[in-house]
């Protein structure tokens, strides 16, 4: 680690922050890395030709497109500017001789009972779960489980370590509450076999 959080302030204003500086021992090269860790879910309804433009925000708000257009457009050009240059030069690095890399981290969610689409554009092993909209979250179906809503800073954490569970009846205000504020519901479900299923629960 050379560096990391290394913010450009010019005049009072932040144009901008480095996530990390890393020096790469073996290969005698420092390297500026981008840390992206999303949520997406994939809206079919979106667009019929372009994959990557279905995935978006829980509340809409974000995607991955947009996410990547300001990778591209904005944080790696960012390193060549003249006040990052001065930024730079007081821990004796030179952007010319960077390298610029992302390590874009994400848990996607599909439609629920998606069992037909193919994703071709994005790595598999990251769709962590499926999403609906509130009247497929039906007692009939969802009934007999426990139930869990997290706090966004903690929607990264597996739902194994969470240890006070709601029932169906109990989860359903929390649901409300969110969807008061136009925010999508996180849920993870802890099923009767022990296992455990995460979703989003959509507002829109």
């Amino acid at each position: 680690m050379v560096a990391q959080n290394l913010q450009v302030i010019h005049e009072k204003k932040t144009l901008g922050e480095f996530d990390f500086f890393l020096r790469d021992r073996e290969l005698k090269e420092i390297l500026h890395v981008e840390l992206v860790y999303k949520f997406y879910l994939f809206d079919p309804s979106i667009s019929k030709d372009d994959e990557l433009k279905c995935w978006i925000g829980p509340n809409r708000k974000d995607s991955l497109l947009r996410k990547i257009n300001r990778l591209k457009e904005h944080q790696f050009p960012l390193l060549y500017r003249s006040e990052s240059e001065k930024v730079l030069s007081r821990i004796q690095l030179n952007p010319r001789q960077l390298k610029q890399k992302v390590c874009f981290k994400a848990n996607l969610f599909v439609p629920k009972n998606d069992n037909q689409s193919t994703y071709r554009l994005i790595n598999h092993s990251a769709i962590a779960g499926y999403w609906m909209h509130l009247n497929e979250f039906t007692e009939a179906e969802y009934g007999q489980d426990k139930y869990f809503s997290p706090q966004k800073k903690d929607w990264p954490i597996h739902p194994r370590y969470q240890k006070d569970w709601k029932n169906f009846k109990e989860i359903l205000p929390e649901i409300d509450y969110l969807f008061k504020h136009k925010k999508a519901a996180y849920v993870w479900r802890k099923l009767q076999n022990g296992s455990f299923e995460r979703f989003f629960i959509v507002w829109w």
